[in-house]
């Protein structure tokens, strides 16, 4: 995960009320960083778009994608606890 990925999950993780859980930050994400979830989108729908007929390169789905940084950083803050 990227430093500046890391200083806004630091963010989100300061803005959510109660239980943390893997949904809730993905949503306050969306909310506090539409600029950044719209890039992640952009820059994979034009990545499907430049593959060659045939060939196949596994790049998982944004939402896909993001769920999965969330849970390494929960999982980093768990073990932290």
């Amino acid at each position: 995960m990227i430093i500046e990925q890391e200083e806004k999950f630091k963010e989100v993780h300061s803005k959510i009320e109660g239980e943390i859980t893997e949904q809730s930050f993905f949503n306050m994400f969306l909310k506090l960083y539409p600029d950044v979830w719209k890039k992640h989108k952009i820059m994979f729908s034009k990545f499907n778009r430049s593959k060659q007929f045939g060939q196949t390169i596994p790049l998982p789905k944004p939402e896909v994608s993001l769920r999965k940084e969330i849970r390494t950083y929960l999982l980093k803050l768990k073990k932290q606890s």
